[in-house]
């Protein structure tokens, strides 16, 4: 399918937002960028955390996806380092986590997909998608190393925001969370790895129902769905992470290995996860006017909820 050329305002938005993120990811010399996340080692049990800070955006733009996918790579290469040397207090455990107040993540860049969608930016939107998938899939196969990666959920997760938070391999939530994908309400569908998430741990038939429902769960009602592995009091997620991995601490070699062998016989493939992102800008690019008013209604739903 030939790429259309963007003309007029919508194209001027979209090169101006390019121009932003590649400002940002390489910012003048002698100039810091801001920080969009810090990080704590706990050597004692290797447990790596990673949190977003309270002044990053609430939802998935492309600097922060280009910044947290560069943490990831960073990650990976401390890790295989440290097993190389077989380093006695290497990083055995990463932990996500969101210090916005009341939000994970609102999931992805509303506003930018309806510019990309009116310009028919299919390469803008192309190069978003696979940014996402890429840091999906590391955190969903955890780097293809002896690690186990941790979200801890203390906010509302919707959309890739939950993709997020369901790709790792233990999920630990709030009570007070809500969670769920409300793409359905404009006619899409969350095309990020949502789908090929749920059936890890639902059945097809299920995970289908659940993405077209469009509803917003609690995390208790995940809880009992399988999707939260550890339901924790408010304010008491970071202790109850710390809780589930010192309960697990004896059992973490066994784990690993069946992890590694359900991975081997149900895996989720990158090539998959590229396919459903060409359906996902095919379905995207075909919205009809009707639909897109419904985007403009969650952009500013998604506005509000950040004030």
């Amino acid at each position: 399918m030939a790429i259309s050329i963007p003309h007029g305002k919508d194209a001027v938005d979209l090169a101006h937002y390019r121009d932003s993120l590649a400002a940002t990811a390489s910012p003048a010399k002698g100039a810091k960028p801001e920080p969009l996340y810090d990080t704590v080692f706990d050597r004692t049990y290797g447990v790596f955390w990673t949190y977003l800070k309270s002044t990053s955006p609430p939802r998935f733009t492309p600097t922060l996806l280009s910044v947290l996918r560069q943490s990831q790579l960073d990650f990976e290469a401390r890790v295989r380092q440290e097993l190389a040397v077989k380093h006695k207090h290497r990083v055995r455990y990463h932990v996500f986590v969101s210090r916005i107040p009341g939000i994970f993540s609102l999931g992805g860049d509303l506003e930018f997909f309806r510019q990309a969608i009116a310009a028919q930016d299919r390469q803008a939107l192309s190069a978003y998608a696979r940014d996402c998938i890429d840091l999906v899939y590391a955190y969903a196969v955890n780097y293809k190393l002896p690690v186990t990666t941790i979200s801890l959920v203390q906010g509302t997760a919707l959309g890739g925001g939950f993709e997020a938070a369901l790709a790792a391999n233990v999920v630990v939530a709030e009570r007070q969370c809500e969670m769920g994908f409300p793409e359905t309400m404009f006619n899409m569908f969350p095309g990020m790895g949502a789908y090929q998430l749920l059936t890890r741990r639902l059945t097809p038939v299920e995970a289908e129902r659940f993405i077209l429902s469009g509803r917003v769960y609690r995390a208790e009602e995940l809880y009992e769905m399988n999707l939260v592995d550890v339901l924790a009091d408010e304010g008491r997620g970071e202790e109850a992470v710390s809780n589930y991995i010192k309960r697990h601490q004896r059992r973490a070699h066994g784990s690993q290995g069946l992890r590694r062998a359900i991975q081997a016989t149900s895996p989720i493939r990158y090539e998959d996860l590229r396919e459903t992102i060409g359906i996902w800008l095919d379905t995207a690019l075909n919205l009809d006017p009707t639909d897109l008013k419904h985007l403009d209604y969650l952009i500013r739903a998604q506005d509000q909820k950040n004030r």
